[in-house]
């Protein structure tokens, strides 16, 4: 049995953010195919499941963290990599590109390191030069000091690859997406006063790469054919854009659910109209594969990471473009909405765990080179 410590999420279950909705669907898998698994917790963002000492066969292990943007992910990293070789891990698994600044210390300890990118964080919006800066240093510290790098697109995989080498470390494994769980009632529908089919959904945090202020401004620009448009989401750290973002949302009507899950979630994305995704970043959007699962229509940016190709070229608009933005939203909410079906064969969970057990096993046996 192998035995891993997956750190640089914030935690599961029920926290907000790709990665931990990735860890939370991901670890009880591994630990099915008999991995031992422990998450390292950041304490400050467990909830109503602090004490919870296992979830779905997974150990969870929860370590006080500093609320910083700048210092948190790599200071609390730094706690797990530690907790790691306390409890004589063979692997630790460490996910996104800033969090594996510490991947040179877990191999000092004796750990084998395997690390996901999920995405070139450091292009960011809220960061600046210099936090840039240190966040790319952690790529490159992934790249040369894990032992399997797991990259969530192809995209991601070319470009580590074409900018530091290591090809045969390397695997292609993306996020996924389960079968759309069916609502019982629509009763949360009803209290937020929303109709099925009549409501535009974007399903996001509140941080400046998402753009969310730039749809409630396309939102105000057009004729929204009666439809309303629904955010769902937050910040993780209560910010100057964060409280902006919800003031002008509610100042043009805008419902604001806050972060939901399980049916909540369910009632309101079953039953949207479209749904809309307008970044500038990311990595492969969990929220957009769980769209496409319900079967709705979309709208997102059309950066890489987006031009997925169960997609249409009419699925997207330019990015950070008021004006294609606009036409291309109206074009959509015009028409009656109608259910749509993808191929999400390869989304699947299940084989995502396996291909994971196996960059586990190509870590084990992995020498490290300078």
């Amino acid at each position: 049995m192998i035995k891993v410590v997956v750190t640089g999420t914030r935690g599961i279950p029920g926290i907000q953010g790709g990665i931990e909705t990735h860890c939370e669907q991901l670890c009880p898998r591994l630990a099915q195919r008999g991995a031992d698994v422990t998450v390292v917790r950041r304490s400050d963002y467990v909830g109503a499941t602090a004490g919870l000492k296992e979830y779905k066969g997974v150990k969870l292990f929860d370590i006080a963290s500093v609320k910083s943007k700048h210092f948190e992910a790599a200071l609390h990293t730094l706690m797990g990599v530690l907790y790691a070789r306390r409890v004589m891990a063979k692997v630790v698994h460490i996910h996104g590109v800033g969090p594996c600044l510490m991947a040179p210390v877990a191999r000092l300890l004796g750990l084998k390191v395997v690390a996901t990118s999920h995405g070139s964080d450091y292009n960011r919006d809220k960061w600046g030069s210099v936090a840039s800066a240190i966040i790319k240093l952690g790529e490159w510290c992934m790249m040369k000091y894990s032992n399997s790098v797991i990259a969530i697109s192809n995209e991601i995989a070319d470009g580590l690859v074409n900018e530091y080498g290591y090809a045969s470390k390397v695997h292609v494994i993306p996020n996924g997406v389960n079968e759309p769980p069916v609502p019982q009632s629509y009763d949360y529908l009803n209290e937020l006063g929303l109709t099925p089919g009549e409501y535009v959904v974007a399903v996001a945090r509140f941080v400046p790469e998402k753009r969310l202020d730039m749809l409630v401004d396309a939102f105000g620009r057009i004729s929204t054919c009666g439809k309303k448009l629904v955010l769902v989401g937050d910040s993780d750290i209560d910010d100057q854009y964060s409280r902006d973002l919800k003031a002008k949302a509610r100042e043009a009507g805008v419902v604001l659910t806050g972060f939901i899950k399980g049916d909540k979630l369910a009632q309101v994305m079953s039953a949207a109209a479209l749904f809309v995704l307008p970044s500038t970043h990311e990595g492969l959007s969990i929220s957009l594969l769980e769209a496409m699962s319900y079967g709705l229509d979309v709208l997102v940016s059309d950066i890489k990471p987006n031009m997925l190709p169960e997609l249409d070229p009419l699925d997207h608009f330019h990015v950070d473009n008021m004006d294609s933005l606009c036409n291309e939203l109206y074009r959509k909410i015009s028409k009656p909405a109608a259910r749509r079906t993808y191929n999400m064969t390869k989304y699947s969970w299940d084989q995502i765990a396996i291909d994971t057990i196996m960059a586990y096993r190509a870590a084990e046996v992995d020498y490290y080179t300078t």
